[in-house]
């Protein structure tokens, strides 16, 4: 594997009122259901921060260190990047109560919640005061703590690479994307974010939704799937595209990150050069189909539709879309 990330190819265009405005390139990893590569677009081999599209192979790595979630709910908020509405914060709560903890516990930084709707109703009722359990990863932070507090380990460093659930989470992620993490830094939650590769993580995936039922990988994906709107919020496109199409598993990370996949098919991760995460999405869904295969029904065709060729508005209106390029 290569020391840094070296950059990828074309993969989608914006288009406003039939003129091709911005071009966003990225490199996509494509897996089959048994973990191999099967295409690659760009730079798939080099290591990448997957940033929040790691958090399943966290969560894995909490059940692992002995943590037993009260509901599958809340394993599901463990494995978020929830936008703060009340659900979320209550499921998050939840884990920490369940433990005996409680949110001064949290590590995370202070925030208000990223769904409009939200942060207006708690700007209007507390005034605009951040707080940890607002911040989109309290629920994985939350999941740490209670694993922490199972497992009989500090609470107070539960955030430092050389805490015994990060080397568990470490040891997790090798595990399962067959690989040497390559750096590890310090994520915008400040929690460790682990380098691993495109390939990598594609082939972690695809372990999470081909693993037997009745096994820790296929719990953190069963709880997922069943609670979308956990996952990411309710407008989110975890949410939409799990709930339009059974069986999928999607995260979607910080910087461009996006990883999906299918029980067999394959899973597809993808990175954007530019950071931004309007095209991750399209592409990741877009090559799931076109390049791994993915039949998608009729019934969620206008859904997928909608998240492969997002609107591009102007006064309002729409008057273009994000074209992906594969």
């Amino acid at each position: 594997m290569s020391a840094s990330y070296r950059g990828g190819e074309p993969v989608a265009q914006v288009v406003r009122s039939g003129f091709a405005e911005s071009l966003h390139r990225g490199s996509v990893a494509v897996t089959d259901p048994a973990g191999a590569l099967a295409a690659a677009i760009g730079d798939a081999d080099s290591p990448v921060f997957p940033r929040s599209s790691n958090k399943p192979m966290q969560a894995l790595a909490m059940l692992r260190a002995g943590w037993e979630p009260a509901t599958e709910a809340d394993l599901a908020i463990a494995a978020a990047s929830h936008r703060g509405e009340p659900f979320h914060i209550e499921r998050a709560r939840s884990v920490l109560a369940h433990a005996g903890l409680g949110e001064e516990h949290l590590l995370c930084p202070p925030d208000l919640p990223g769904d409009p709707d939200a942060r207006n109703a708690v700007v209007a009722a507390d005034g605009p005061e951040p707080k940890r359990v607002y911040m989109n990863c309290s629920g994985k932070h939350s999941g740490m703590l209670a694993a922490c507090a199972a497992a009989g380990w500090d609470l107070a460093t539960y955030r430092d690479p050389e805490h015994p659930l990060q080397a568990l989470i470490t040891a997790t992620v090798e595990e399962l994307t067959g690989e040497t993490v390559e750096h590890v830094g310090v994520d915008g939650c400040g929690a460790p974010v682990l380098a691993v590769s495109l390939t990598g993580i594609a082939r972690a995936f695809g372990r999470f939704v081909e693993a037997p039922e009745g096994t820790p990988e296929r719990r953190v994906a069963d709880a997922m799937r069943a609670h979308p709107r956990l996952v990411d919020g309710t407008h989110g496109p975890d949410n939409r595209s799990m709930t339009a199409l059974p069986g999928l598993l999607a995260k979607g990370g910080a910087e461009g990150f996006h990883v999906v996949a299918a029980p067999g098919v394959g899973a597809v991760a993808v990175k954007i050069d530019d950071g931004g995460g309007r095209a991750s999405m399209p592409v990741a869904l877009r090559a799931l189909t076109t390049i791994a295969g993915l039949d998608v029904p009729l019934s969620a065709k206008p859904e997928f539709d909608a998240l492969t060729w997002p609107e591009v508005l102007g006064g309002g209106e729409p008057v273009g879309r994000v074209r992906t390029l594969l």
